[in-house]
């Protein structure tokens, strides 16, 4: 039995290990959950007009786990750390946003992986896939005119408290 059936499934937010096990191991976990994510979507979607096409209560009260799923999902490459803490990937890095019901994304990396040159592209390969998600998706530039997205429930949904 693997760890993921042990402790359960966690999305890759970027400040854990690199990927343990079998790739394809990893992808089907990925799928599976993202397709049951879906399925929340379907049966809470109520009177939606698409009812997958916005963030169902559940990704809103962990906005985290559900947008680190999201990317995971799409392909994109977490960073990940080792046991000091050091970064050891370049990748995407999900972490809590300005608000309770937001996150943050960034792109990083260890010195000299060149993950400073790829964030704009590769946030807006992020940006893409969430608001394809129904996340409303803002573009900030940080400390150092670092990017980072600021991504939140859409406004207007039940339950959803960000901006319009």
């Amino acid at each position: 039995m693997g760890a993921e059936q042990r402790g359960g499934f966690e999305p890759a937010t970027g400040d854990g290990p690199p990927p343990a096990g079998s790739a394809a191991v990893r992808a089907a976990s990925v799928r599976t959950a993202f397709e049951g994510l879906l399925q929340i979507r379907r049966l809470t979607g109520g009177g939606q007009a698409g009812p997958v096409s916005v963030p169902a209560p559940w990704e809103r009260n962990r906005p985290l786990r559900a947008v680190a799923l999201a990317l995971e999902h799409s392909g994109s490459a977490p960073s990940a750390v080792d046991a000091t803490g050091r970064r050891v990937s370049a990748g995407y890095r999900v972490s809590g946003g300005e608000s309770a019901d937001s996150v943050r994304v960034e792109w990083v990396g260890p010195p000299g992986s060149g993950a400073v040159h790829d964030e704009e592209e590769a946030l807006s390969g992020c940006a893409t896939v969430l608001r394809e998600l129904g996340w409303t998706v803002l573009l900030y530039r940080g400390p150092r005119r670092r990017r980072y997205l600021e991504v939140e429930p859409p406004g207007g949904v039940p339950g959803g408290h960000g901006r319009s």
